[in-house]
């Protein structure tokens, strides 16, 4: 008799605990999930690359380049404080980059091309650069 009783206590307890429980989740509002909604016309190397202050019209001749070779570029660097006094990378007005799976030179066709865009430039191991400074000339093809 005294084992049925244990059971019975031990099985009313634990609905007592399952109903609580339910009745908590039932209270908590629906998790949602923010959905990404922009999204950025290149990827970046690292978590260090700083693209965050790149200008509206860099990102348009980012885009354009996406657009122009089908494929999405990646910034190698954005905004750096070292380097030559003139460079628009210390204004944040240049990006290098490179596109997988792409020449150089293909990367610096599709660039030729966008409106806006100042100096274009080629940096070894496949690096392109693009800036929205002064045109300061033209890599060669």
């Amino acid at each position: 008799m005294h084992t049925i009783l244990s059971l019975v206590l031990a099985g009313l307890f634990a609905l007592s605990c399952y109903a609580e429980a339910g009745a908590q989740n039932a209270k908590k509002p629906p998790v949602r999930l923010l959905k990404h909604t922009t999204s950025q016309p290149y990827t970046v190397q690292t978590v260090s690359v700083k693209v965050g202050c790149f200008p509206p019209k860099l990102r348009a001749i980012l885009a354009h380049i996406a657009a122009k070779t089908g494929r999405t570029p990646m910034v190698t660097s954005g905004l750096r404080h070292s380097g030559r006094a003139h460079s628009q990378h210390r204004h944040c007005n240049a990006a290098d980059i490179r596109v997988p799976g792409l020449s150089e030179r293909t990367i610096v066709a599709a660039a030729q091309t966008a409106p806006g865009i100042g100096g274009i430039g080629r940096h070894r191991h496949g690096l392109g650069h693009g800036g929205i400074g002064p045109e300061r000339g033209r890599a060669p093809l």
